[in-house]
């Protein structure tokens, strides 16, 4: 008690000394942890602020587990372990309450996830919860998972985070072979690939005309510095399955010599379910492995929102109306093979595996409620968000979404 005390005036006396120009609210009365949660604690060398999103920062780390079943304690505060640390993401950068990467001086199963170097502190969201639950329901090749805790970052409270695996290539994580960086040998670059449709312009990415209205900007995260021959494979291989999406003939299977029909199936679904206006224009990952039969893979999902709207149509027909491009799915759903795909899957999942989200949403959230007040009081955002408040609006978004999909499954007409 008395550490979390002494931590609490430093932060109280590191917030009073901030420049005017300072984006973090400062309070007199920090709260505390809420002895609920496993609290991750990270030093920063010379409790240098995390200012970037491309360089890292040496620090140390502890976790304490506060008494959590399932959750072991890793280092201590005599004895921490080494990490580095760095911002991440787009918008939610420039929130005052800022997103990190992570990554630990050795492969550590942090928090009760699988063993592991790279993690990621991304905001609480009970978006958060359901999609990534319904990733795993749906059985996609692999979904991130998370553990709730709250952070303590150079002695500054600043609250509740799901600690979250990051995707990337790895034998517990997207289990394909990896591609080396300039990679040359014609029959090692056709595989070994995780990519990501994306908004963003970025210097790791390739862009081609998807039709006349919009461009196609693919990021490629694996492998990261391409050879010229990786570069040329990459974006003549994606122009290729463009033209195949776009045929005229939407009986035509050659699209299918691309993509995982089946994946792609499962995707759609938890985008639809989930009413997510980012399904197919950002954060849409696609992976492919090395083999005479691979195929692109979509997914692994992530950064899942909910337009919690009464739904009227698919999601990506109204991102056209606010103004979001919807890559690749308004073609793919006019494919009669993939619309009874969708069905095959759906029948698979409905009602019976679907209906365990609802209790995964409430024994996940719920527990929560003392954390989330908490964050609440650090970055002054609306104390009537309770837990229990977010639990029941996201299941009374899903019920809605399912029950219209179920009344709205894709003909290909």
């Amino acid at each position: 008690m008395l550490d979390r005390i002494l931590y609490c005036l430093v932060a109280i006396l590191l917030l009073a000394s901030c420049s005017d120009d300072d984006t973090t609210p400062v309070q007199t009365g920090i709260p505390e942890v809420s002895g609920t949660l496993p609290v991750l604690y990270i030093e920063t060398e010379g409790r240098a602020p995390v200012t970037s999103k491309t360089e890292y920062l040496d620090a140390v780390y502890w976790l304490d587990p506060s008494g959590v079943d399932g959750i072991e304690a890793v280092g201590t505060e005599s004895a921490p372990e080494a990490l580095q640390i760095r911002g991440r993401g787009h918008s939610s950068w420039k929130a005052p309450k800022k997103p990190y990467k992570l990554k630990l001086g050795k492969k550590t199963a942090l928090a009760g996830l699988a063993k592991n170097k790279h993690f990621a502190l991304l905001k609480p969201s009970e978006n958060t919860v359901a999609g990534m639950y319904l990733g795993k329901l749906m059985d996609m090749a692999w979904t991130p998972s998370f553990c709730p805790v709250e952070v303590v970052l150079n002695g500054d409270y600043i609250g509740l985070y799901f600690l979250t695996e990051t995707i990337r290539i790895d034998g517990n994580r997207v289990n394909i072979y990896e591609q080396e960086d300039g990679e040359t040998a014609p029959g090692l670059i056709k595989g070994g690939w995780l990519v990501e449709v994306d908004n963003y312009a970025d210097d790791c990415q390739i862009t081609i005309p998807e039709n006349d209205k919009w461009t196609l900007r693919v990021k490629y995260h694996s492998p990261e510095d391409l050879s010229t021959a990786q570069k040329r494979w990459l974006t003549e291989e994606f122009k290729a399955m463009n033209a195949a999406i776009y045929s005229l003939d939407k009986t035509s299977t050659d699209w299918e010599r691309y993509i995982d029909v089946n994946s792609m199936a499962r995707f759609f679904i938890i985008q639809e379910v989930m009413d997510n206006p980012d399904g197919f224009h950002g954060s849409f990952y696609l992976h492919k492995d090395l083999g005479d039969d691979a195929k692109w893979v979509a997914g692994p999902i992530w950064d899942l929102v909910c337009y919690n709207r009464d739904k009227t149509d698919y999601t990506f027909r109204m991102k056209v109306h606010y103004g979001f491009t919807p890559h690749w799915i308004g073609e793919i759903i006019q494919y009669g093979n993939f619309c009874r795909e969708v069905d095959e899957v759906w029948a698979e999942v409905y009602p019976g595996r679907l209906s365990e989200v609802f209790d995964y949403i409430d024994d996940t959230v719920l527990p929560l409620d003392k954390a989330w007040e908490n964050d609440c009081a650090r970055w002054d955002e609306d104390p009537s968000q309770t837990a229990r408040v977010r639990s029941e609006r996201i299941k009374k978004a899903l019920k809605r979404n399912i029950d219209w999909f179920n009344s709205n499954l894709p003909s290909g007409d």
